[in-house]
């Protein structure tokens, strides 16, 4: 396993989505009330409500010189897997964007997929148009992700989840790779709606519980067996859902799929 200062292999829940991630800031000003970075004893550090640059880093010039050591010295299987932007901030925010649009340009020079998860669309849809246009990125190896909850009033800095919707859409029709993390489960049938609102422009869902919330086992297997009729999109249940429902990925239909699932498997 490889733990660098920007670069690393994630492990536990994290390592459900993918195997290499970069985090370049901690804290976030999106303000989400179930936000597990403001919990337990790493709070302090992780869980602030401002992004400030990691202390390994001496400003950001060097926060990407680090950066494009670490993706050279894993070049290959980084390539392989992508790399996923980011678990300890929201990577598309005002203080955070630069830095890690700078390192998606490092990626693309190297023909390295990306993975951007993000609740905030402010700007992104004419940001990333913007690098495309002046930098040739190639659309098809950047994925962009969106967390969609369905419950605006707990995400009360974040653009809300229409927005998020709408700028997948606009995404996918440019043909970039979108997915979306429906995690945490605030409760069922939010999640469903916000499902069957992109679940046409959406190449993969990623589903999980709320850490320490109780739910009702049925209602968990019946949203399963809900998702196992739609018969469209790619559908990761994370470790949590699967334990709950006593459905697993492998039994249910084969749009379901495993944890290491290769979103830009047709560019291998």
């Amino acid at each position: 396993m490889f733990k660098g200062k920007a670069i690393y292999n994630p492990s536990g829940k994290a390592g459900e989505y993918s195997y290499w991630a970069c985090n370049f800031y901690t804290g976030c000003s999106n303000g989400c009330t179930y936000c597990y970075l403001k919990k337990g004893r790493g709070a302090k550090v992780l869980g602030g409500d401002t992004p400030q640059l990691k202390k390994c880093f001496k400003n950001e010039a060097h926060a990407i010189k680090v950066f494009e050591k670490e993706l050279l010295r894993n070049l290959d299987d980084i390539r392989e897997h992508g790399l996923f932007f980011s678990f300890t901030t929201d990577p598309m925010l005002s203080e955070t964007v630069d830095l890690t649009l700078n390192a998606v340009d490092l990626c693309q020079d190297h023909t390295v997929p990306v993975k951007i998860l993000t609740k905030k669309v402010d700007y992104l849809y004419n940001l990333l148009k913007y690098y495309q246009e002046g930098c040739s990125w190639t659309p098809g190896l950047i994925a962009i992700g969106f967390t969609l909850t369905g419950r605006d009033k707990l995400e009360p800095n974040a653009s809300t989840n229409n927005e998020r919707i709408s700028a997948m859409q606009k995404l996918k029709k440019d043909g970039y790779k979108t997915f979306a993390s429906i995690e945490p489960i605030i409760d069922f049938r939010s999640s469903k709606k916000m499902i069957e609102q992109c679940m046409d422009f959406c190449d993969l869902f990623k589903i999980g519980l709320q850490s320490g919330k109780k739910y009702n086992i049925l209602d968990a297997q019946n949203f399963v067996e809900w998702l196992d009729e739609l018969q469209g999109p790619k559908i990761y249940l994370k470790d949590s859902l699967q334990k709950l429902s006593n459905y697993t990925n492998n039994e249910l239909d084969e749009y379901f799929v495993e944890r290491d699932y290769n979103l830009f498997k047709d560019l291998a």
